[in-house]
């Protein structure tokens, strides 16, 4: 998708440009894929400390500089994938 935004990639024959809609299509998914992926990174930090790892060796594996990096961004993101913080109901 990128590449077809960017004008990098060449469209095949007959295959329609990306309009509007398509755009719209793929922005509303954004928000599904972070959540699923805040959750899955929820998860591995919970397996990666339930099972012994220290923060440093999570902040390593995740590609940040300090243990309290890793401990804040598990926090944060506990905090957003727990079931009470899903927003207001309509």
């Amino acid at each position: 998708m990128s590449f077809l935004l960017s004008g990098v990639a060449q469209l095949d024959d007959g295959e329609p440009e990306v309009d509007r809609a398509d755009i719209t299509a793929a922005l509303s998914l954004v928000p599904l894929v972070r959540a699923e992926m805040d959750e899955l990174e929820t998860g591995l930090l919970q397996m990666a400390h339930g099972r012994g790892m220290t923060w440093q060796e999570i902040a390593f594996g995740l590609g940040l500089s300090t243990p309290q990096a890793a401990r804040q961004r598990y926090e944060r993101l506990a905090s957003r994938t727990a079931p009470d913080s899903e927003g207001p109901e309509q």
